[in-house]
């Protein structure tokens, strides 16, 4: 089931109403949380960032971080997730249904409109042995990238521009400086130190991102929120993305090309496994 506007619903039974401001602008935010054995991870990062955007884009919230909790928490029950599952609660809020116009409608005149649902979801396991591939792409979205809202077509684009180039995904760069990757953020490794770019408004400031940077620190990794270009990306003894879904995910060429041995390398694998180990220590009831 899923609930939408205060409703809880079939999937057969949503219907988006015609001048619902995030489906003619993309005027809405949302988050994508990890559920791992029946369990949320890193919920309260992900709500917190959740209300950060509403105020990025002026939109205040009517739901409390406990109501919000108990929606999910019913999501979870209504859709039989167990102990047993892993899985995705997928959370939206749109401004609301207004007439078609730029302009903001006034405070309180407009409703905020939720929907929120959950699905089953396998950790990417397999592939965060074995690695993927990238390909740089210029980066051609918007200059608010750490507000997490439902303008993606940028995100689409880019992804795609990978996919034709025979790449899993996409390694933005802002003329020779690298960002982040299609819906993940981007790590390098360099004589076993990480570099990532500063969590300024070019990137989105990511929870699983922010997990590794304390566990990478935590654990005498040094790490370099620092821009880096393109060149040194090619350089570097190994990449890796982060994200909700992805988790730490390898990245063993890039353009075609080799990184490093082209293959998981060692820093990554340690940070898989303490990532793993944050993970079974901190799985949310």
């Amino acid at each position: 089931m899923l609930y939408v506007g205060g409703k809880w619903v079939e999937e057969g039974e949503v219907a988006v109403h015609p001048e619902d401001r995030g489906y003619n602008f993309g005027d809405g935010i949302y988050e994508v949380v990890r559920i791992y054995k029946g369990k949320m991870y890193q919920w309260d990062a992900h709500l917190t960032r959740l209300f950060r955007s509403a105020r990025e884009i002026k939109m205040e919230l009517p739901w409390s971080a406990e109501e919000l909790s108990s929606l999910a928490h019913q999501l979870m029950e209504k859709n039989n997730i167990t102990e047993n599952d892993d899985a995705t609660l997928y959370l939206q809020v749109s401004r609301g249904v207004s007439p078609r116009v730029h302009d903001i409608p006034a405070a309180g005149s407009i409703e905020p409109v939720i929907m929120a649902f959950v699905r089953t979801k396998a950790r990417p396991v397999a592939d965060m042995k074995k690695g993927q591939t990238a390909q740089l792409v210029e980066d051609i979205r918007w200059l608010r990238c750490d507000i997490k809202t439902l303008n993606l077509l940028g995100a689409v684009l880019v992804k795609q521009y990978a996919k034709d180039a025979g790449a899993q995904d996409s390694i933005l760069h802002r003329n020779g400086i690298v960002t982040e990757c299609s819906s993940a953020n981007l790590f390098a490794v360099k004589n076993g130190a990480l570099y990532t770019h500063p969590a300024d408004h070019l990137i989105l400031h990511g929870i699983t991102r922010q997990v590794v940077i304390d566990l990478a620190r935590e654990n005498g990794i040094a790490v370099n929120e620092e821009a880096f270009t393109t060149d040194f990306l090619k350089e570097a003894d190994e990449v890796f993305l982060t994200s909700t879904t992805a988790e730490i995910m390898p990245l063993i060429s890039v353009d075609g090309q080799p990184v490093g041995k082209g293959t998981v390398g060692p820093v990554s694998l340690k940070l898989q496994d303490l990532f793993e180990q944050h993970i079974n220590a901190n799985v949310l009831v």
